[in-house]
């Protein structure tokens, strides 16, 4: 029997599995380059006004160091390059890692490849299926972000230039992912070893830009911006791209050669004899479980809050001043300063928000796994299983939401020599909380209501990103806006501190979360 007997039946069944995730990926990419887009073109009219704030950013190493280097901001196109060529070929990179995982190693992992190989099955086609999967999905990416750029009017050239840098990066992830996976015998192993593979490529991008440009040429995020979108383009990085692609998928399929299916190259050392007395409670399991994506998104989120909180009070320079920049920045009697920082918080709080929704539909993961019916079979409770969950999404919801928070403080009382910003900074991210439990709270009763539909979670936090960015540019009307929680938080440290309206929310929050939490408490195992 051929290595690639069944490819194509193959292709066609993760293919169904992907056709609503891949979608939403790409409406990812593409709400955020818009909403770049159009904020850049609103705050920025005039081309004196852009100019100055090119000046201003190309003298920033913080900021270069967080997002890049600064080829050509003096354009639309330019300045979308330069705020999404990094961020976005990281987003790209995870998007390749969760589809790979999902259709190898989580599927090795889960006992259903060795029942699917029962038939008439080669041993790469699972694979190259998801390769096949996984390319088209970057190609699918890189051609909207492209036609998102030519709908604003860029130029063709740095348009595509753009699309292709990040669907670059995507495509040399995928071959990380893909031998990653023959490496470790568990999903979140694999995805460990991506991570690692991510993050020294982000840190060495970094060190690059802000020196000599050679450390850069060590990382694929670096290739992809060395494309120069909107700038002088270079076509030649992205062979570079799918050359190292094309090695890291010629490794992966010779190491798959050399393993069991089911196992790893690296054998896992084996756990403690007895389980902590935290796992046997189902608040500690929950959080061993969500262990890894909270400390992720948390030290994102920290980053994330430097790179605000180098930017905050170059505010005035940066922002300029234009009826846009008030609609959107001056949203209190504040300083632009705070009016900047709480909008910058605001949309990191939005961002965060992925992870409280998460760590919820990680229930509904358990439950279609079948892991979450043998912990039934026990005398541990629905409501308490489900409970533990839910608390590890509020908390973390805190954790990350806060250290968001702590690196806008500790980036801001720095470059304004003041430490009593600090705490003010912390508080302000925390007032976001209880707009981000309200999702979790929807989460939570999609859930319980209507289990299949759980995933709806991220469209309703789609919809509030849209609402918070592109609401006051389209002067969307003020019952559409009050759709959103977030409309309706203080934004701190520009507004006044009321606490109506966050209890408020924590009510509404709470009320959701016990109608999904009674709700599952009646339904069918697996619904």
């Amino acid at each position: 029997m051929s290595a690639l007997a069944g490819t194509v039946t193959m292709l066609r069944f993760i293919a169904r599995r992907e056709r609503r995730r891949i979608p939403l990926y790409v409406l990812v990419f593409v709400v955020l380059i818009a909403s770049t887009a159009a904020q850049s073109e609103a705050l920025y009219p005039t081309q004196a006004e852009r100019d100055e704030y090119a000046a201003t950013v190309a003298g920033n190493p913080g900021l270069i160091a967080m997002v890049g280097p600064t080829y050509a901001v003096t354009s639309v196109g330019g300045d979308v390059a330069w705020q999404w060529g990094a961020i976005g070929g990281v987003v790209a990179a995870l998007m390749s890692m969760f589809i790979v995982g999902r259709h190898t190693r989580a599927e090795e992992q889960s006992g259903r490849s060795e029942l699917v190989r029962a038939s008439v099955l080669g041993r790469r086609a699972s694979t190259a299926a998801t390769l096949l999967v996984v390319a088209v999905a970057n190609l699918i990416a890189g051609a909207a972000i492209a036609l998102t750029m030519l709908g604003f009017g860029q130029p063709a050239g740095g348009s595509i230039a753009l699309g292709a840098s990040l669907a670059g990066v995507g495509l040399v992830f995928a071959g990380v992912a893909l031998v990653a996976v023959q490496v470790s015998q568990s999903t979140s192993g694999a995805y460990g070893l991506v991570g690692a593979v991510l993050g020294a490529a982000y840190a060495l991008r970094a060190a690059g830009d802000v020196g000599d440009g050679a450390l850069s040429w060590l990382s694929p995020i670096g290739w992809g911006q060395a494309m120069r979108p909107f700038a002088d383009e270079r076509w030649w990085p992205l062979l570079l791209m799918l050359g190292v692609t094309t090695v890291l998928v010629a490794a992966a399929f010779a190491l798959l050669e050399r393993r069991d299916d089911g196992a790893g190259l690296i054998v896992p050392r084996p756990g403690p004899s007895h389980a902590r007395p935290a796992m046997t409670r189902p608040l500690g399991f929950a959080l061993r479980l969500q262990r890894g994506a909270l400390i992720g998104w948390g030290a994102g989120l920290f980053f994330g809050g430097l790179s605000i909180g180098l930017t905050g009070q170059d505010a005035d320079s940066i922002l300029g001043d234009s009826e846009e920049v008030d609609e959107l920045f001056r949203q209190t009697a504040g300083s632009l300063v705070d009016n900047y920082l709480a909008v910058s918080l605001l949309s990191m709080a939005l961002i965060g928000t992925g992870f409280a929704i998460q760590a919820v539909l990680r229930m509904r993961a358990e439950e279609t796994a079948g892991h979450l019916e043998p912990l039934l079979a026990t005398a541990l409770a629905r409501p308490r299983w489900a409970a533990g969950h839910v608390a590890v999404a509020a908390a973390g919801t805190v954790a990350v939401v806060g250290a968001c928070g702590l690196g806008v403080g500790i980036a801001d009382a720095i470059a304004s020599d003041d430490a009593g910003r600090l705490p003010l900074l912390v508080g302000s991210a925390l007032a976001l909380v209880p707009a981000v439990w309200v999702l979790v709270g929807i989460a939570v009763a999609l859930f319980g209501l209507l289990p299949r539909a759980a995933t709806v979670a991220w469209g309703a936090l789609a919809g509030c990103f849209l609402l918070a960015f592109l609401g006051p540019l389209l002067s969307v009307p003020d019952w559409v806006m009050d759709l959103s929680p977030f409309t309706h938080v203080p934004l701190l440290p520009a507004a006044e501190l009321s606490l109506t309206p966050l209890l408020a929310m924590t009510a509404i929050a709470a009320a959701l979360a016990a109608l999904g939490l009674i709700a599952f408490r009646r339904r069918d195992v697996p619904a």
